[in-house]
């Protein structure tokens, strides 16, 4: 029984670390949704000339950019007459390989929010793009040719704001949270073939729909457990195989979760807010040696509601909507410090080599020092909007706004401008 157990834990992980690390930027903020790149080969400041190229994008969106290999993978939306975009680009010039439109008829959403605001996930073989309709909350798959592999309808969608959560892989399955104002679940899909292999059925609340994208926790001696967030379920734990809640604390957030969780110094750390404040950052210490899930500290002071933070070592940054970005001693939940680097944000910071990129909503591209002291490193303006997060992959960095797509760096003697 042990070994069967070793031997099944193995495999996950293997298939976990080839998915997400030996391809670099897979799903939704990389590696685990940690935001961490180790390329040495992205500057901190740039100009037009330094970029690779830039290339106008079909439609307009807030998703994100996923990398395998030398392909890019993205979604768009066009609003009138009403469809969704997904599209392959190659990574080395920007090329248009493929587009795909699924129609649809646009219905209400949140002003800041977009058709296509979920960020795909992508392995050796495919591609899973989730998207929705009042009607419908769909995950499709595509071969890297852009044929459409399955699909899997998930049922109505409510929510005032449409939707927003990005699916994400662990070995053989594809995960979904369907965290909204109506009947909600989470569902694992067979990764090949689409058939739901699990689904959890979840608490839901007026308002309480969950934006979050899981990533997975390894405790050390433990199974794998993928960590979910939202309003009405606090922090959950699911074994990706069974589909079996191992552990859940409720009560975590009072308001609505946008941002999605990050591992820091053995803590599980999420956010809730809303447009409206009342904002804060909850750290949760998973259960262990025979003790209970607790919450380990909270942050109220200029917490983030919609970027994801990151955690550096024993450092946690967190970056918020109105442009305060703090410096956390993970393990205790002491601000090292506190300060304001300007602009609004809906994209998330990401860590590339010891610096920190986040993009404002006015699409400037701000590069802070990672560390115990503040540092502006450079402002790159980019001069339109933006609500997503930078993608790194092969060591360059492509950064989407809401009409073009940028590739930046890639050159091995790169001055990084610390």
């Amino acid at each position: 029984m042990k070994m069967r157990f070793f031997c099944r834990t193995l495999v996950l992980f293997l298939l976990f670390t080839f998915s997400t690390s030996a391809q670099e930027w897979t799903r939704f903020r990389g590696p685990n949704g940690t935001g961490i790149s180790s390329a040495q080969t992205i500057p901190s400041q740039w100009s037009d000339k330094d970029f690779n190229w830039k290339v106008e994008l079909p439609g307009t969106g807030h998703s994100s950019p996923v990398v395998w290999e030398n392909e890019i993978y993205l979604t768009s939306t066009e609003e009138q007459p009403g469809a969704i975009l997904v599209y392959r680009l190659d990574a080395g010039s920007g090329k248009m390989i493929w587009k795909k439109a699924f129609p649809f008829t646009p219905f209400q959403k949140h002003q800041n929010n977009s058709f296509a605001s979920a960020t795909p996930a992508v392995d050796a073989e495919r591609v899973y793009v989730a998207s929705s309709t009042p009607d419908r909350y769909l995950l499709r798959a595509f071969d890297h040719n852009g044929n459409v592999l399955w699909e899997q309808n998930l049922g109505p969608y409510v929510s005032q704001h449409s939707s927003g959560a990005s699916p994400v892989l662990v070995g053989d399955k594809v995960f979904l949270a369907n965290d909204q104002d109506g009947p909600s679940s989470l569902v694992a899909m067979d990764a090949r073939t689409g058939e739901i292999r699990w689904k959890i059925s979840r608490r839901t609340a007026s308002n309480g729909v969950s934006y979050s994208t899981p990533c997975l926790y390894e405790p050390p001696r433990a199974k794998p457990q993928l960590i979910f967030l939202s309003w009405p379920n606090g922090v959950t734990a699911v074994d990706p195989d069974s589909g079996k809640v191992m552990w859940e604390l409720a009560n975590v957030f009072d308001k609505r979760c946008v941002s999605s969780p990050v591992i820091a110094s053995g803590l599980i750390v999420g956010s809730c807010g809303s447009g409206g404040g009342g904002n804060y950052v909850a750290a949760v210490r998973p259960p262990e040696n025979g003790k209970s899930a607790e919450v380990a500290y909270q942050i109220k002071r200029s917490a983030p509601y919609v970027p994801t933070s990151v955690a550096v070592g024993n450092l946690l940054f967190l970056w918020s909507d109105g442009g305060i970005l703090s410096c956390v001693d993970a393990p205790t939940g002491q601000v090292r410090w506190q300060e304001r680097v300007g602009g609004n944000f809906f994209g998330s910071p990401v860590c590339v080599d010891g610096r920190l990129f986040c993009v404002s909503t006015a699409g400037e591209v701000d590069v802070v020092e990672a560390s115990d002291r503040f540092k502006i490193l450079a402002r790159n303006p980019l001069g339109e909007q933006c609500h997503t997060t930078p993608a790194v992959a092969g060591g360059k960095m492509y950064v989407r706004t809401l009409k073009h797509l940028y590739s930046i760096g890639g050159k091995a003697n790169e001055t990084v401008g610390r």
